[in-house]
C-alpha cells in the first residue's frame, strides 16, 4: 500500500456477492463489516482483500475484493485458533515463569504449542491454564500488530522478551527477510506473521486436550520440549458439540474396533508401525482389492509386480531418495563376493519400478496409453509421534497405478482416473468429497523438478480436467509434489472429520529423468507423460478410515462374516448345519454359533460382532424349511425360504449396494 495515498481518495469495495460499495481510502474490515450488520461485525474475525487473509483493523487503500471471515470458515477457524494458541502462551507465562516458547500453530483441530519449561506439565495444570485463558480472555484485551525491522526484533526477543526459540528462527529462518511483525496483547507479544483476532474476549470456551513431548524445530538431536495441544471456540455450545464429537470418535477409533472385531494387529515384537491382517481383517482388504482390480480390468488396466527393496541409485535417479530421505529407512548396505559395496532401499514408493518397467520396450504412439497397476508395499520411517494405527503406519500398500499417455491423450486420462476416484467413494459411502488442486509455490520453484514452462503446462492440465469434469475445486499452492500439480480428493466421514485419500498426479519430470519415450508417427522419439493414481491412496489408511466412517458396520459385501446361522436348541442343529452349508456354497460368508446359550445372548453377541444378518432357526423353520431373518442394527425381517434367501443376499452382494 502506498506512503502516499490520500485517506480521503474514495476506494470501490467488491462483496462477494459481486456487489459494490465505496468507502474511504484506509477503511477496515470492521467498518465494512459495521456497514453491512451488526450481527457481521460482531461475528467478524479477519478480512481476506483479494484473496490475502489480513486483520480486521488493517486499513484497505486500494479498490479490491474483500470477504469478511467468520468462525464458520477455515481462515475463520485458522485465525481464531492461532489466536488462542498465543492466548495460551499468555496464559502458562503468567502462570509458570521462565517458560519460553517455540511454535504455535493453528492445526486441523485446534492448536497447540511448544513449551520449554523444566517441570512436566500435569493434568491439574491444563486445568489452570485453561481458566486463566478465559480470565484473560474477560479482559478483552485488543491485540495489536506492530513491525519492525528484523534486527530491531532480534535485539528485543533477546533482551527485552528473553525468547531464545524466537531470536533462533529471526536469525536463521528469517535472516533474509528486512522487515518481521510482532503481536502484543497486554505485556505478552509474539513473533508472527498474523493474521489475529482483534481482541482476546472472542474467544469464549476452551479445552486443553492433552500434552506430549517434540523437539525443537522438529530435530531429536536438539532440546525436548512439551507440546500442549487444545481447542476453542466463541461459544460453550460450540466446545460441548466438540466434546460429544470426540466421545463419538473415540467410540469409532478404528484402533479400538479393529481389536474388537478382530481385523489386525499391531505389536512391538514385530514393530511399530507395521500392521498384520488378522483372518477377518485380510477379507475385507482383499474384498476391496478384488473390487478395485476387477475395476482397473475393465478401464484397460494392466497388473504388474515389484520388489519390496531397491538398489539405492535408483531412488536417487527418481529424486526420492535426496527429497524424502529424512522418511526412510536407512539403506541396507552389503558387500558381494567380490568385495564391491552396494546399497539398497525398502521400497519408499512404486513409482521408479514402473518406469523401468515401461522402457523395458520399444513402445509406439499406437501401443499408448498403457495402464500399469499394482498394490505395491512400501515403507516409510514415520517418527513414533506420528504414528496412528492403520491411518499412518510405517508400511503399507498403495493402489498405485501409473499411465504412459502421449500428450494430447493426457486430459481424457485424467478425466478417466477422476472418473474411476469417484466410482470408488461412491460404491464405499464417502459422499461428502473436497477437491483441491495441490499446485507448486513458483516463489521457491528450486523446491521443484522441471523447468517453469513444464509446470505452466502441468497445471494447466490439471484445471482442464477438472472443469471438464465439473469437479468444484479449491486450490492449494505449494501443495504439488515435487514432481508435478495433483487433485487430491478430501473425504469428510460420518462425523464431520477430513481425511485426504485418493489423488491423481501429473508428471512431466520423471520421463526427463528415465528417459522414457515412444516413437510418433513421424517415426521421432517423443517423451511420454506419467499419471500417477491411487483412489484408495493406500489400503491401511482407506480401510482406517472406513472403519471410522462405519464405525465397523460394513455393508454386507464387505463384512467379514456375512450371516451367522442361530440355532435356538440342539435339535435343530442338523439343520442349522445344512442351512450354514448352502449359504457357504452360494459364496456367502457364514458362520453358525452351536454354543448351548439362549438365543437372546447368541444374538446380542452378533449384534456387538457387526454381523449384517442373523439368521435364526427353531423347529417352526425347520419344518417349513426357512430360517427367520435378523438385520444388524434393525431387527427382525420376518421368515424367508432358504433359496430366497440365498438369492437376496447374493444380489445385494453382487450389487455392492
Amino acid at each position: 500500500m502506498s506512503e502516499t495515498t490520500d485517506y480521503r481518495d474514495p476506494v470501490v469495495i467488491t462483496l462477494p456477492d459481486g456487489s459494490e460499495r465505496t468507502f474511504s481510502a484506509g477503511v477496515t474490515g470492521l467498518a465494512i463489516a459495521t456497514s453491512i450488520g451488526k450481527k457481521l461485525a460482531q461475528d467478524a474475525l479477519g478480512v481476506t482483500v483479494d484473496g490475502k487473509l489480513c486483520d480486521l483493523d488493517a486499513p484497505i487503500t486500494r479498490n479490491a475484493a474483500i470477504s469478511i471471515v467468520t468462525f464458520d470458515s477455515p481462515a475463520g477457524k485458522e485465525i481464531f485458533w492461532h489466536s488462542s494458541s498465543h492466548l495460551m502462551a499468555q496464559a502458562i507465562e503468567e502462570l509458570f515463569p521462565g517458560a519460553k516458547f517455540g511454535a504455535g500453530p493453528a492445526i486441523e483441530q485446534g492448536f497447540y504449542y511448544d513449551i520449554s519449561y523444566p517441570e512436566r506439565f500435569k493434568e491439574e495444570d491444563l486445568r489452570s491454564i485453561e481458566a486463566k485463558m478465559l480470565e484473560i480472555s474477560a479482559r478483552d484485551i485488543t491485540i495489536t500488530r506492530e513491525e519492525m525491522p528484523r534486527l530491531q526484533a532480534v535485539d528485543y526477543f533477546r533482551n527485552t522478551r528473553q525468547d531464545p526459540y524466537k531470536v533462533e528462527i529471526l536469525e536463521e529462518t528469517l535472516k533474509d527477510v528486512e522487515t518481521v511483525s510482532v503481536y502484543h496483547q497486554d505485556g505478552f507479544a509474539d513473533l508472527c506473521s498474523g493474521p489475529h483476532l482483534p481482541a482476546t474476549g472472542k474467544v469464549k470456551a476452551v479445552l486443553l486436550t492433552n500434552v506430549s513431548s517434540s523437539y525443537w524445530r522438529g530435530d531429536s538431536s536438539r532440546e525436548s520440549m512439551q507440546r500442549i495441544y487444545g481447542i476453542s471456540f466463541p461459544s460453550d455450545k460450540l466446545l460441548k458439540e466438540h466434546v460429544n464429537r470426540m466421545e463419538e470418535a473415540r467410540r469409532r477409533d478404528h484402533r479400538k474396533l479393529g481389536s474388537e472385531l478382530g481385523l489386525f494387529m499391531l505389536t512391538p515384537e514385530v514393530g511399530s508401525g507395521l500392521p498384520i491382517w488378522l483372518p477377518k481383517g485380510a477379507i475385507v482388504r482383499n474384498e476391496l482389492e478384488t473390487f478395485l482390480k476387477a475395476e482397473q480390468r475393465k478401464r484397460g488396466y494392466v497388473p504388474v509386480y515389484t520388489p519390496h527393496i531397491g538398489n539405492i541409485e535408483l531412488y536417487k535417479r527418481s529424486g526420492h531418495y535426496p527429497y524424502y530421505s529424512d522418511s526412510q529407512f536407512p539403506p541396507l548396505t552389503y558387500k558381494d563376493e567380490t568385495g564391491r559395496e552396494e546399497q539398497y532401499l525398502l521400497k519408499p514408493m512404486n513409482c521408479p519400478h514402473h518406469h523401468l518397467i515401461y522402457s523395458s520396450s520399444l513402445r509406439s504412439y499406437r501401443d499408448l496409453p498403457i495402464r500399469l497397476s499394482e498394490f505395491g508395499t512400501v515403507y516409510r520411517h514415520e517418527q513414533s509421534g506420528e504414528l496412528n494405527g492403520l491411518v499412518r503406519a510405517r508400511g503399507f500398500t498403495q493402489d498405485d497405478s501409473h499411465i504412459y499417455c502421449r500428450p494430447d491423450q493426457l486430459v481424457d486420462e485424467i478425466c478417466n482416473a477422476i472418473d474411476l476416484t469417484r466410482f470408488v467413494f461412491n460404491t464405499l459411502g464417502f459422499d461428502d468429497v473436497e477437491t483441491r488442486l495441490s499446485l507448486h509455490d513458483p516463489a521457491n520453484q528450486a523446491k521443484y523438478g522441471g523447468t517453469a514452462e513444464v509446470w505452466e503446462q502441468a497445471e494447466k492440465d490439471v484445471r482442464e480436467a477438472a472443469d471438464r469434469m465439473g469437479i468444484k475445486y479449491f486450490v492449494g499452492i505449494g501443495e504439488a509434489s515435487f514432481y508435478g500439480p495433483k487433485i487430491d480428493f478430501i473425504v469428510r466421514d460420518a462425523i464431520g472429520r477430513k481425511w485426504q485419500l485418493g489423488t491423481v498426479q501429473v508428471d512431466y519430470v520423471m520421463p526427463e529423468r528415465f528417459d522414457l519415450n515412444y516413437i510418433g508417427c513421424d517415426g521421432q522419439k517423443h517423451r511420454p507423460v506419467v499419471i500417477h493414481r491411487a483412489p484408495f491412496g493406500s489400503m491401511e489408511r482407506f480401510i482406517g478410515v472406513l472403519i471410522e466412517h462405519t464405525a465397523g458396520n460394513f455393508p454386507l459385501w464387505l463384512a467379514p462374516v456375512q450371516a451367522i446361522v442361530l440355532p435356538i436348541a440342539e435339535d435343530v442343529h442338523e439343520y442349522a448345519q445344512e442351512v450354514r452349508q448352502a449359504l457357504f456354497a452360494a459364496g456367502i460368508r457364514t458362520d453358525i454359533d452351536l454354543r448351548s446359550e439362549k438365543i437372546g445372548k447368541k444374538i446380542r453377541e452378533a449384534e456387538l460382532s457387526k454381523i449384517p444378518c442373523m439368521l435364526v432357526i427353531g423347529k417352526n423353520e425347520q419344518e417349513a424349511g426357512e430360517v427367520s431373518l435378523r438385520r444388524h442394527r434393525k431387527g427382525d425381517e420376518g421368515r424367508i425360504g432358504v433359496n430366497d434367501l440365498i438369492a437376496k443376499l447374493r444380489e445385494e452382494i453382487d450389487q455392492r449396494s
